[in-house]
């Protein structure tokens, strides 16, 4: 993992964090999977313990690094609901989950992500989406609509390694990524920042239905 000098500032000032994670953040660097890593992970969990959340929803989740970091940061009765296409992503998050101590907090579904969420009735006190770029613009609809009032609204990715700034915007992800932005910071129902840590999270609290 390349860290740019700001980076490594802040990872050095940040306080130790669970060997599991560490553990999770090796393999994926050896085997070049993509992670928010420990910077964001630590944003999450922040906001997180900020707003008491009890109720996670993961537009994606890989094998579960920041599910682990929403659960090391969250009540013994928080509920964490995964969701990936792979089973051995599935089978990987578990393996961790278990070492960590925080499995019973976490249902991991094989699903498509935007169905799952479909499917959950509670209202959700965070939902973090990191999906195909292309879909973005669905999964801000969709979760909205699932968020409850002063939830938050998390999503990956939202500089898309500077194509954002391109007067060339022809692939779908890129798109996806732009128009996920404007939804962000045109739709009244939420406020939304961009902190442009890593690859850019926006952060959107939801105002009103």
């Amino acid at each position: 993992m390349e860290l740019t000098k700001v980076e490594q500032y802040l990872f050095n000032v940040s306080p130790n964090y669970d060997e599991t994670l560490r553990k999770m953040e090796a393999y994926a660097e050896n085997t070049n999977f993509p992670i928010v890593g420990p910077i964001v992970g630590n944003v999450l969990g922040f906001y997180a313990r900020l707003i008491g959340a009890r109720r996670i929803f993961e537009l994606g989740s890989g094998f579960g690094y920041s599910a682990l970091w929403f659960a090391l940061s969250t009540a013994e009765d928080a509920q964490i609901i995964c969701t990936d296409l792979s089973k051995d992503n599935y089978e990987r998050a578990l393996l961790h989950f278990e070492q960590a101590g925080v499995i019973d907090k976490i249902e991991f579904k094989i699903q498509d992500a935007l169905d799952a969420l479909r499917e959950v009735s509670d209202k959700q006190d965070i939902i973090f989406n990191d999906i195909e770029k292309r879909d973005y613009p669905k999964a801000f609809e969709l979760a909205l609509e699932k968020l409850r009032i002063g939830g938050l609204l998390i999503t990956d990715n939202t500089l898309w390694h500077g194509k954002v700034l391109s007067n060339k915007h022809e692939d779908e992800s890129t798109l996806g990524v732009l128009r996920y932005n404007e939804l962000a910071f045109s739709d009244e129902r939420v406020h939304s920042i961009l902190i442009p840590l890593r690859d850019g999270i926006t952060v959107s609290v939801k105002i009103s239905d």
